[in-house]
């Protein structure tokens, strides 16, 4: 994936804003940050992409909090499948990306 629909909307599952709130501790707020920053990774989700295209997003909240996202593009709207914080490997790669920028 390369770009993201202009401008970003969001559609989202009501289900999907509870599970992510208690089981991640991530807000749509803080969800909704990670695609207006600047260093946005995006990539394809070949593995989870059955019935339609998902993605993979590594992002930062304006607290500086660094997530992950597994998402798709329905109705030319971001769908968040699942936001949490990075694991450790993931965090280390984009915080490599922040420091090349």
């Amino acid at each position: 994936m390369r770009s993201l629909p202009q401008p970003i909307k969001f559609d989202w599952d009501e289900g999907n804003i509870s599970k992510n709130l208690i089981k991640h501790s991530v807000t749509v707020q803080e969800a909704e940050e990670v695609f207006s920053n600047e260093l946005l990774t995006l990539l394809d989700d070949n593995m989870h992409s059955v019935g339609e295209t998902r993605f993979h997003a590594f992002g930062k909240t304006k607290s500086g909090r660094k997530l992950f996202a597994a998402f798709t593009i329905r109705n030319n709207k971001v769908r968040i499948i699942s936001i949490r914080d990075m694991k450790r490997k993931e965090r280390l790669n984009y915080e490599k990306l922040e420091t090349d920028s």
